[in-house]
């Protein structure tokens, strides 16, 4: 049996369904309910907040990087042990890459078969709400639009007036009504919202988004919801831990600076046979001992950046660890952290050094968005049978790398996206594999799989 579930949208982005989703969590984690979240898309952020809020890791269901089957799959088998799993959107509820609507919100409500609550930013909204949950009902007669809840309501007249207008000319239940409150702003950066784990006071931040949550939105209207979503087939195969001899040591970079990683990533790790010995960028002098491989995922080091680069002691034994043929793998912010160095808002700061080039940081994006990548001869992992030549995955980064020195050898092609120059992606040197792209551990590209094989090759050799 498929667990109780609702999907958590909006009309527009930034209507607030995301400060919801994460005062849901949590007001529901207090109410004693096991909560297990999702989020549509390729994320970092938001899974953050809503892991923290949840109590449990959230993981991402996304179109584009994975099939149908594999994200049934994934919300099926992370949602066996919860009381209720509760999907948050991106953007709006009909809003996807393609025309069709193919990878929308709303495609996978239906794919999903979970009933939508829909929040709305009533802000200078009257009897015009009435319009909006009509048209997006009938725009699409497969969706289930279960309830509303209403967002930055002006006050208890305001409400008033909404609710009449809703009753009067819809059959859509209101489940909501959250009055404008500063408390309920999250502070944001240019990717979106700050991690959640820069925070010492994150915890009371959730719990105070929490307590308005519980008190302006009925939960159990909300459960009643979620109750109603009909049971969900699936070709599940569990997935078991790879059989080897030895179980690999991986160092992870987990801090201020870099903390972007998919939970079924680091999963993957544990059913490759790895166990991911976590280091501080910041604190640590040294990376742990005894590793086999380093991975150094996305983040934000340039606001660290002073700290990392004081910390000369790791940088130097990353440096020469790498020099010396450890198998490592960075992305993003993993690659800037091992660039030459980088310049931010009129100050540069000393980085690693291994890859022989500078980042700068930039006013506006540089890469955004989903990415295909065609593996180049130099890419230095082995891959399977299976496999393509292709790699879907995305990118969203504010740096770029220049005076980068030649030659260069890159393991990616860019067929859509920007990379490194716009034409490829994926610096290889020695056993380095650094790019912009994230990737996803997908059954399409199970890039985890892949790197610990090709750590086991050079440990091996």
């Amino acid at each position: 049996m498929s667990p109780p579930r609702i999907f958590i949208s909006a009309a527009h982005k930034s209507s607030g369904k995301t400060t919801i989703s994460i005062g849901l969590c949590a007001a529901l984690k207090k109410a004693g309910k096991s909560v297990a979240p999702f989020k549509k898309g390729p994320d970092y952020i938001d899974p953050i907040w809503l892991s923290h809020a949840a109590g449990n890791p959230c993981y991402n269901l996304d179109f584009y990087t994975s099939g149908s089957e594999e994200i049934l799959n994934t919300l099926n088998d992370h949602s066996k042990l919860s009381d209720i799993s509760i999907i948050e959107g991106n953007k709006g509820l009909y809003d996807g890459l393609d025309l069709d609507g193919s990878n929308s919100n709303a495609a996978l409500a239906v794919l999903s078969k979970t009933p939508v609550i829909l929040v709305i930013d009533s802000r200078g909204m009257t009897r015009g709400i009435a319009p909006l949950i009509l048209g997006y009902q009938a725009f699409d007669p497969d969706i289930q639009i279960a309830g509303v809840i209403l967002n930055n309501v002006g006050g208890a007249r305001h409400e008033s007036k909404l609710q009449n207008v809703i009753e009067y000319y819809t059959d859509v239940p209101v489940v909501g009504a959250v009055y404008y409150n500063q408390q309920l702003h999250l502070p944001e950066r240019h990717l979106g919202l700050k991690p959640g784990n820069e925070y010492g006071e994150v915890e009371k931040i959730i719990h105070d988004i929490g307590e308005i949550i519980a008190d302006q939105v009925d939960l159990d209207r909300v459960l009643e919801i979620a109750d109603s979503a009909p049971d969900i087939q699936t070709k599940y195969k569990s997935k078991t831990q790879t059989e080897h001899d030895s179980t690999l040591r991986i160092a992870i970079a987990r801090d201020a600076a870099f903390n972007f990683y998919y939970q079924n990533d680091l999963d993957a790790f544990a059913e490759c046979g790895s166990t991911l010995i976590e280091f501080d960028t910041l604190s640590n002098v040294k990376l742990p001992e005894n590793i086999d491989g380093l991975f150094i995922g996305g983040g934000f080091p340039e606001t660290q950046m002073e700290s990392l680069s004081a910390n000369v002691q790791l940088r130097q034994d990353i440096h020469s660890k790498i020099e010396n043929g450890l198998p490592a793998y960075a992305e993003c912010g993993g690659l800037m952290y091992l660039s030459r160095s980088i310049d931010w808002q009129d100050k540069k700061a000393e980085m690693v050094g291994i890859i022989p080039a500078d980042c700068q940081m930039h006013d506006k994006p540089q890469g955004r968005g989903y990415v295909r990548m065609e593996k180049m001869q130099a890419f230095p992992w082995p891959s399977s049978l299976k496999d393509t030549a292709i790699i879907k995955a995305h990118e969203f980064h504010y740096s770029s790398l220049i005076n980068l020195e030649a030659p260069t050898e890159y393991a990616l092609k860019v067929l859509r996206g920007t990379g490194i120059d716009g034409k490829y992606d994926g610096i290889v040197y020695k056993n380095l594999f650094a790019c912009y792209t994230h990737q996803r551990n997908t059954e399409n590209n199970p890039w985890v799989e892949h790197f610990t094989d090709f750590i086991r090759s050079k440990i091996n050799d």
